[in-house]
């Protein structure tokens, strides 16, 4: 089991990452936070903070619990001030030789009993953790966007994952009040092998000239009961990144269905990512 007196270390600083922060934040646990783009780490506190103040100002959340979640929350400037704490999880962009790069430097900073964890939607579990001293201690723990919201959190065995390195992460995932659900590593696991192949279909629809955006929206939310539509939903998680996954998904499986739409890929091309840039399928100026 983990040492709890220990804080947690998150790595990334953007949306999910910050979620994250929060989230654990939230739980009483002691967080350090880095990015490699010292602005990201510089701006996440307030942005965190406008969160918890809107949760106060809805009657959501006390004040006093606000100020104390802030006051757990500590920016880092470089990787060696991480310390050795009790959990690590990396939340960079989804690129392996990023990521395998981030792990061999965090690797030094697990103790035994640490768990090292990767929020990656699609890459490998297994592939991460053989750039680790002990991959027994290695999990994916794929959370979803906005991470202080929805519920789920895959937890993904790799090859090498111990049982007690799952259990341990169960445990951490539902004392930050998320459900974890246990799945084996493979290209996208559960949840984008079903949902990547969706929106690009989507793409593809829109691409195809068979409708509008808001119509195929229209038709997945009022036909089929969905919160969202894919065309929103894409934007909202990054047309990047549903590209990086798709082309995961299509390099590792070999099947058609995953192959990438071209608009796809002209839209990450022209930097049209979604909310994140302002601009995707829907505009957001």
């Amino acid at each position: 089991m983990i040492d709890t007196t220990k804080p947690i270390a998150v790595i990334g600083a953007g949306q999910m990452g910050r979620g994250i922060v929060q989230i654990f934040a939230q739980a009483g646990y002691e967080v350090r936070m880095f990015d490699a783009f010292p602005a990201a780490v510089e701006a996440a506190p307030a942005l965190i903070g406008k969160l918890l103040d809107r949760a106060v100002s809805k009657g959501r959340m006390e004040q006093t619990d606000a100020d104390a979640t802030k006051a757990r929350i500590t920016p880092i400037n470089a990787i060696s001030d991480l310390g050795t704490p009790a959990l690590i999880i990396e939340a960079a962009t989804e690129q392996v030789e990023i990521k395998i790069d981030i792990f061999k430097q965090l690797d030094k900073h697990i103790e035994d009993g640490g768990i090292l964890a990767t929020n990656t939607s699609s890459i490998s579990i297994t592939k991460l953790a053989a750039n680790v001293s002990n991959p027994s201690r290695f999990v994916g723990m794929h959370f979803f966007n906005p991470v202080p919201v929805m519920k789920l959190v895959e937890v993904v065995r790799g090859l090498d994952t111990s049982d007690e390195t799952i259990n341990d992460t169960v445990e951490l995932a539902k004392k930050v009040g998320k459900t974890p659900l246990i799945v084996n590593d493979h290209p996208g696991f559960v949840s984008n092998r079903v949902l990547m192949p969706m929106i690009n279909e989507a793409v593809f629809t829109l691409q195809d000239g068979v409708a509008d955006a808001e119509t195929i929206d229209g038709v997945m939310t009022l036909g089929m009961n969905h919160p969202m539509g894919p065309l929103a939903l894409a934007d909202l998680i990054g047309i990047d990144t549903c590209l990086y996954i798709l082309e995961v998904l299509h390099r590792e499986l070999g099947e058609d269905r995953y192959r990438p739409c071209p608009l796809l890929r002209k839209m990450v091309d022209g930097k049209r990512l979604g909310r994140k840039s302002k601009r995707g399928f829907y505009s957001y100026e």
